[in-house]
């Protein structure tokens, strides 16, 4: 079995796979202070009953790649790979500097470029908020990074003396009538209004109707907002893009060898 891990600003998602099934899936907590001891005894208690064969980690967290990878090659006694640009994308990473584009991204425009009608725009719901765009030719493009939507809750409560810190939820009105509705009116409603707004611009650039697919938190609340509605909504596409990249890396191997 295939364990494919993204390491996120604020949680890491493990995702199973037996082939091209996916089994299983698991959240932590991404706690950059936990030892690499703890986050072995994290995959002891999660996965014991699974024979795990291969494992390949996504992350934008420095202080965790190396500390994961490490704990699970112990746990499961293999040499784990972590995603960059210089391995096979699949997709070619056509932005200004490749090694900028995080490992989620990456990861992203593999599962976009496998599954769905090019051109592609897959936007993220995270820490913060993405575009992963890929062209017709299978080129990752670049995209769009926002501020996500309790990165904006939680900004407006720390950098203001009077507003509250609260959670997301439904925007009942686009004028709200008390503070706490006038911020969800902001954050969610306006969130909405540029996830509209970037993408008709970058179908502009594009020249053609893309392929519009969500993943990551909030897709479906957000959705009830937008003027139109996201063609495919994939929660598990960063996780199925790392399968595709595990895959690649495979293959190349072989070839080599």
């Amino acid at each position: 079995m295939l364990l494919t891990v993204d390491i996120g600003n604020t949680s890491i998602t493990l995702g199973l796979f037996d082939e091209e099934a996916l089994i299983e899936n698991f959240r932590l907590a991404s706690d950059r202070e936990l030892p690499q001891e703890e986050y072995e005894i994290l995959l002891k208690s999660l996965l014991s009953k699974y024979n795990v064969e291969a494992v390949i980690i996504g992350s934008v967290v420095d202080e965790l790649d190396k500390k994961f990878k490490a704990a699970a090659d112990a746990v499961f006694k293999l040499d784990s790979i972590i995603v960059d640009c210089k391995m096979n994308t699949i997709v070619k990473i056509a932005t200004d500097n490749p090694e900028e584009v995080g490992a989620d991204r990456i990861a992203n425009a593999c599962g976009a470029f496998m599954l769905y009608k090019r051109p592609v725009i897959v936007i993220d719901f995270g820490t913060a908020t993405t575009f992963d765009i890929v062209n017709y030719k299978g080129e990752f493009l670049g995209g769009v990074i926002t501020p996500g939507l309790n990165l904006q809750l939680k900004t407006l409560n720390k950098f203001t003396s009077k507003l509250p810190q609260i959670d997301i939820a439904t925007a009942p009105a686009a004028i709200g009538r008390n503070t706490v509705d006038a911020i969800l009116s902001g954050v969610i409603r306006g969130t909405a209004c540029l996830i509209d707004g970037l993408i008709r611009q970058c179908e502009a650039e594009l020249g053609e109707k893309a392929t519009i697919v969500a993943t990551g938190g909030y897709c479906t609340l957000i959705e009830k907002y937008m003027i139109s509605p996201f063609d495919f909504i994939n929660p598990t596409l960063t996780l199925e893009g790392l399968r595709f990249l595990y895959e690649a890396s495979v293959k190349d191997a072989a070839l080599v060898g």
